[in-house]
């Protein structure tokens, strides 16, 4: 696979996407890249912006395995990752995988699952294994977590904590869509439900290829050294009480390949690792002041000096 089948790739995956979630390419895009990267996506906006619909849209993409579980209180870590049953007729024990087995996993409303139900997902999501009963069982590869919440309601949520928040590559926000989109939004679900019509464009022998290739995408020693200095500016022990962990400045590496691959080039730009900065490190920062970590991260990108000349 070379680079420009990347970028085909991604056009087909996102026009595919274009079909169901009117003026969300931008975001559709970042998710991809996420993908690409191997990396999950929490998706976080008011209810109705279309959150499970387009992690719907991207499962159903692509011709692999698609779970889907709806959190709320009483779910419990074996309705996820799977439980062991004995046969009483021969004594035997008998592994029954949960809905966790499976290439993308939407997981619906995370905040609504109890923390101990949250956890469950974290050895998932980290080391793509399932521990049960003293044995170790491995996801299938490739292994995605989308999942989504509720920012604005409290009663009967569990907000997600800082281990749990940094396993996900990155925070995302549909948002509302502009009037000239809402119309067409109307339109196109005038009769019918897009999702429905919708049909897997890539294999996943096609994603693994381009994982791999993703991977082989050449960053400069100007651009990591550019890279470490915006993760370390957002630790500044003045601004902020967390700043963004070492799993994030290596998040932030691999995806700015992927994102660089999806425009059809071998190379990273300064423009690839900024396109991220917000929605990698965003959710990994709690501030002291009355900034939002947005706010301040878009500091930094004016504060941190661009190398001007990239040599690759």
């Amino acid at each position: 696979m070379q680079y420009s089948e990347i970028s085909s790739l991604a056009d087909r995956i996102l026009d595919n996407i274009d079909r169901v979630m009117i003026g969300k390419r931008p975001i559709a895009t970042q998710i991809l890249a996420a993908i690409l990267s191997s990396g999950h996506v929490l998706l976080e906006d008011v209810p109705g912006t279309g959150k499970t619909t387009l992690a719907k849209a991207f499962a159903l993409s692509f011709s692999g395995q698609f779970s889907r579980i709806q959190c709320t209180p009483d779910v419990l870590p074996s309705d996820i990752t799977g439980m062991t049953i004995f046969h009483q007729e021969n004594s035997t024990f008998e592994f029954l995988p949960g809905p966790v087995f499976t290439n993308i996993l939407l997981v619906d409303e995370i905040n609504r699952a109890t923390p101990r139900t949250q956890s469950a997902l974290l050895e998932a999501m980290q080391e793509g294994q399932v521990s049960e009963n003293g044995k170790t069982y491995p996801l299938p590869d490739p292994f995605l977590v989308i999942a989504t919440e509720n920012p604005v309601e409290s009663q009967g949520t569990f907000p997600l904590p800082e281990a749990q928040l940094d396993r996900f590559m990155m925070q995302l926000t549909p948002g509302y869509p502009d009037h000239a989109e809402a119309i067409q939004m109307l339109r196109s679900r005038e009769t019918t439900d897009p999702l429905a019509g919708l049909s897997p464009v890539a294999s996943l022998d096609e994603l693994t290829r381009a994982r791999a290739l993703c991977r082989s995408c050449a960053i400069s020693d100007d651009l990591l050294d550019y890279l470490a200095r915006i993760c370390e500016a957002a630790r500044d022990p003045a601004l902020v009480f967390l700043g963004p962990s070492p799993r994030a400045m290596l998040m932030l590496m691999t995806v700015s390949k992927a994102y660089a691959a999806i425009q059809g080039r071998d190379y990273v730009l300064p423009d690839d690792i900024k396109a991220f900065v917000v929605p990698v490190l965003g959710h990994r920062i709690l501030m002291q002041g009355s900034d939002t970590p947005a706010q301040f991260l878009a500091h930094l990108l004016d504060t941190v000096p661009v190398p001007t000349e990239v040599t690759q």
